[in-house]
């Protein structure tokens, strides 16, 4: 394969991986601008951020099955359409339910974009360029990380909130146009494809115990848990839950056999869930703490989180050294354990009322989150690689679906502590302070559970080297 072909392959992943990820911390520094414009309440405005990152964990499974099936190519070209156009959608919409519609399709779009993606990089780039795609998606990512908020910040306060979504449109084109030309038309797993197939009824649990499961959680505070409609979600989602289990330990498939077998994925995955649960809910109430309590500028509250992304960058490069000298397991650990730290010192530096008191926070936040990347790499890496669309589907659905339970669980924290404080007759600021400040140590608690977890996925086997734990050895890899 020549060095242009391989390019354009790279940047038909590259385009939309990085519009997926921007989409996904583009919309939070608007969020008080959309309340406004739009109407909405806080159960509204929860609804906006969550339903993205809801839709595209419940349908990730079904966007690894097609990758694994009816061909990554397809899938990836389908997912692009599918995200350009709801974008368009949601750059129209005139009411929150408008919004909140596209936003779900947007989620579906994704969903198909990133299992086919990886899938793509996994095997349609010649062997020697792997390592450099992988590392050049894992630096769009965190490019997208950190223009997200400033992006938002400059695009909804000079512009308005609906160019947040129509910038959309001239990148999905090119994704498409680049897409189509280089990608191959014939994708070549068919004959282990039957081996990756999950079983659609478990999709669709996982769909619908998702679901009501968010609905449950963030519907719950406004309307009361003692109500028909949110007590009847909860009930759904238990028995939509228990009967997913059942799927998963009495009847799984090979596939799902294949992987739940492999240490480093099951700790990867339990990891990402306990990261997602705490930092995805800060990062929504840290947007509106910034803005309606410290009293700035979306601009400035975009510029705010770009610590956290350099950060990141600036931890990144160390990653592979330090993971020879300690492992992978101590280091993901240690970088768990820096973010839970993070997350308590920006819960400490709210009471002063000062931007400058929260920024080591969240510069510890994003040098942690970098420290934890070994584990992510070391979970990938031990799927089979005809599970990879089915794998990188999996991981992607627990990211993505911890991102909408923190966001509900923490906002479900703030909400309680701030109408507590309110009764014993606090002011409203000082009361989401204090509902703030509670969901920062929840979250942080969450996080700090990961790393016993991460040692555990990435320990050694006695009588290995030091260099045996670098990434791409697997090593400890039994069940």
């Amino acid at each position: 394969m020549s060095r242009l072909r391989a390019l354009a392959i790279l940047m038909a992943v590259l385009l939309p991986s990085f519009m997926t990820a921007l989409d996904n911390t583009i919309v939070n520094v608007a969020l008080p601008q959309i309340r406004a414009e739009l109407g909405l309440d806080e159960t509204g405005l929860k609804w906006v951020a969550a339903v993205y990152p809801l839709t595209l964990a419940s349908t990730l499974l079904l966007g690894g099955h097609l990758a694994d099936t009816v061909g990554r190519r397809v899938t990836l070209l389908l997912g692009v359409a599918l995200f350009t156009a709801a974008s368009g959608g949601c750059g129209a919409s005139t009411s929150g339910e408008m919004l909140i519609a596209f936003r779900g399709l947007q989620g579906a779009g994704a969903a198909l974009i990133l299992p086919a993606s990886l899938a793509v990089l996994s095997h349609d780039l010649p062997p020697r360029a792997r390592n450099a795609g992988f590392s050049a998606t894992t630096a769009a990512l965190a490019l997208a990380l950190a223009c997200g908020p400033v992006v938002s910040g400059v695009m909804t306060q000079h512009l308005g909130w609906q160019w947040l979504f129509v910038m959309n449109a001239p990148l999905g084109c090119a994704s498409l146009l680049v897409g189509f030309v280089s990608v191959p038309r014939r994708d070549s797993r068919a004959a282990s494809a039957p081996l990756a197939t999950i079983p659609l009824r478990v999709v669709a649990l996982a769909c619908l115990s998702l679901a009501t499961l968010a609905y449950f959680l963030i519907e719950g505070p406004a309307r009361g848990f003692g109500g028909l409609p949110v007590a009847a979600s909860g009930i759904l989602a238990v028995l939509s839950l228990v009967a997913l289990m059942c799927e998963l330990t009495l009847r799984r498939s090979a596939a799902l056999r294949l992987l739940f077998q492999k240490r480093p994925f099951v700790g990867g995955v339990i990891s990402q869930l306990l990261w997602g649960l705490g930092v995805s809910g800060v990062f929504f109430f840290t947007s509106q703490f910034l803005q309606n309590s410290l009293g700035l500028t979306p601009t400035a509250a975009g510029l705010t989180f770009t610590p956290v992304a350099l950060s990141l960058l600036a931890t990144a490069p160390f990653i592979a050294r330090l993971a020879r000298r300690w492992g992978d397991g101590l280091i993901s650990a240690v970088g768990l354990l820096m973010v839970a730290l993070g997350l308590l010192m920006v819960a400490l530096g709210s009471s002063g009322g000062s931007l400058v008191h929260i920024l080591p926070g969240l510069s510890a936040i994003g040098s942690g989150s970098a420290l934890a990347v070994p584990l992510t790499t070391r979970s990938m890496e031990s799927s089979p690689d005809h599970l990879s669309g089915i794998a990188a589907g999996l991981f992607s659905a627990v990211r993505e679906a911890s991102g909408v339970f923190g966001i509900a669980f923490v906002g479900a924290v703030v909400t309680f502590v701030e109408h507590a404080a309110i009764s014993t007759g606090a002011s409203d600021p000082d009361a989401f302070l204090s509902g703030y400040q509670a969901g920062l140590c929840l979250a942080s608690l969450l996080v700090g559970t990961g790393a016993p977890v991460a040692l555990w996925a990435l320990r050694r086997r006695a009588g290995t080297e030091d260099g045996d734990s670098v990434p791409g050895v697997h090593v400890g890899e039994e069940s």
